[in-house]
């Protein structure tokens, strides 16, 4: 049993027959290859981005630690 590899979009209609020996094939669909990893969140890209971040200080406290905004939101009276 021979592989090949042939890159297609999900879209694309799956290959029948191997483009060599001309046997039947079968579709495999693998995972996602992703050109980057998760964006950061660090303070200074935060603010370059123009998001505001907030840390738990207490029940219904929070404080800002990066963006702009309030310096503490809060939900007591």
């Amino acid at each position: 049993m021979a592989v090949f590899e042939v890159m297609q979009k999900l879209s694309d209609n799956p290959l029948k027959f191997c483009p060599q020996c001309h046997n039947p094939v079968q579709r495999k669909i693998s995972r996602p290859n992703l050109a980057s990893q998760a964006p950061s969140l660090r303070q200074d890209n935060l603010e370059k981005h123009g998001f505001t971040q907030f840390k738990k200080v207490e029940k219904g406290v929070y404080e800002k630690t990066a963006g702009k905004g309030p310096k503490i939101i809060t939900d007591k009276q």
